[in-house]
């Protein structure tokens, strides 16, 4: 036993020890003393040299796409290097292609800055921000979706346009030892400035979805950071397809309540997919739009019915119902929002339709 504890205490000073000269060594040999960060050749930070490209964003309130925590792990973090940016990292190839590097795109979170750099980003990321939401209620829509509607605190609001998304920091809990961000599309309107409303479908052992669906309570605050996308509603007079499946419902509605409250009368009709019945959600709250956008149709269908459904609609998957419902593809621009699968496989079926590829507007999500 004498041995045993010997043994143990041995390594814990072993350790200790790793860890203390790691320490020293991150404050002195990675130690590059306060370099000087030009965003978009107007605006200058100073930031302390041997920290990420994404950590001094963050740490200056400026707000990218990052959904791995720093791991590179996503690709989301892409930044425009202009100079000062040092060699390119085997980490950042995966994600970063050969044509873009030929245009200076580096992986934010994994580029060091070690000397003086100069950055492009678009300016809208100027206007993302942090946001400490209280919840006003948690409820289950179908059995792996919930809806969760927040709510911020009197002095603050967020400005975002119908279609676009946020990232949710993801706090550590039992199961989970890192902070992460993970995107989900806002489903509520533009105008109500103070509050967001949120799809969230379970995914095992998914971090984000597990956290909201096995531990977040109502006395919990959520950490929100956006807007985000250049997925949202564009101003015409041509009529509308909008095509989603699960959560990708939640663009949709925001768009769809926009057009509402800023009475937009264009021709709409949103197609929905779902498996079963119990897959179909907010189905009142789409019927009480008619009455007010009176050019709104909503055509769903099941793809996976059973008896239990007495389900006596469409059935198939959305694919299937422009098949059959849209015949005025050139008059038309589109709204998709949904998985790659999906989504890669409506495109063409559109444009067969006739509709013009750069009117087809989409959100992909895993």
């Amino acid at each position: 036993m004498y041995i045993i504890i010997r043994t143990i205490l041995i390594i814990s000073a072993m350790t200790g020890l790793l860890a203390f000269l790691l320490s020293i060594a991150n404050r002195t040999i990675a130690n590059y003393g306060e370099k000087k960060m030009m965003i978009n050749q107007e605006k200058e930070y100073t930031v302390d040299g041997g920290d990420t490209l994404l950590t001094a964003l963050i740490d200056n309130e400026i707000y990218i796409p990052s959904a791995c925590g720093g791991k590179g792990s996503c690709g989301y973090c892409k930044v425009h290097v202009e100079a000062g940016g040092g060699r390119f990292l085997p980490t950042e190839s995966g994600y970063v292609s050969k044509e873009e590097q030929e245009e200076g795109i580096r992986l934010s979170c994994q580029l060091k800055v070690k000397e003086d750099i100069q950055i492009q980003i678009p300016e809208e990321l100027f206007n993302v921000k942090q946001y400490d939401y209280n919840i006003e209620f948690i409820k289950d829509v179908t059995p792996k979706i919930k809806h969760l509607r927040l709510h911020l605190p009197e002095e603050n609001e967020i400005n975002f346009k119908p279609g676009q998304y946020i990232q949710i920091l993801t706090p550590k809990y039992k199961g989970n030892r890192e902070e992460v961000y993970r995107a989900y599309s806002i489903a509520s309107a533009p105008k109500e400035n103070r509050s967001l409303e949120l799809f969230i479908g379970y995914i095992p052992n998914g971090i984000c979805t597990t956290y909201i669906h096995q531990h977040l309570k109502k006395e919990d605050k959520l950490t929100i950071v956006g807007p985000y996308g250049d997925f949202y509603y564009q101003h015409g007079d041509r009529e509308m397809v909008c095509i989603a499946i699960g959560t990708g419902m939640a663009p949709i509605m925001s768009i769809l309540k926009h057009m509402r409250d800023e009475k937009i009368d264009r021709k709409v009709t949103f197609y929905f997919g779902a498996r079963t019945r119990d897959d179909l959600y907010m189905m009142d709250e789409l019927e009480s739009l008619k009455e007010s956008l009176p050019n709104f149709n909503l055509i769903t269908c099941l793809s996976r019915p059973t008896e239990a459904c007495q389900w006596n609609g469409d059935q198939g998957r959305v694919t299937d119902l422009i098949n059959k419902y849209l015949d005025n593809g050139p008059e038309c621009e589109a709204y998709l929002c949904g998985s790659p699968l999906m989504i890669d496989s409506v495109i063409p079926l559109l444009m067969e339709k006739g509709m013009k590829e750069e009117l087809i507007f989409y959100d992909k999500f895993e």
